[in-house]
């Protein structure tokens, strides 16, 4: 779902304009937009865990000692 302009709303490759939709639709994009942007916004935050992770393990690497039991 797409705003190309304030004018114009494209779903499924269609455009459509946003003055002829009714409020239902309209809450609808807004709706999508929202979740759009909290997909985005989580996205980033898993890159951010996933690196965190990654320096974890790799200081939890350093901190052990050489030898392994067994």
């Amino acid at each position: 779902m797409s705003l190309t302009d304030p004018n114009t709303v494209i779903f499924d490759d269609v455009a459509y304009d946003a003055s002829s939709l009714s409020k239902e639709a309209m809450g609808h994009v807004a709706n999508l937009q929202v979740t759009d942007r909290k997909i985005a916004e989580t996205e980033q935050d898993l890159a951010i865990l996933r690196t965190a992770r990654m320096a974890y393990a790799s200081a939890l690497r350093a901190a052990l000692p050489k030898k392994a039991i067994g």
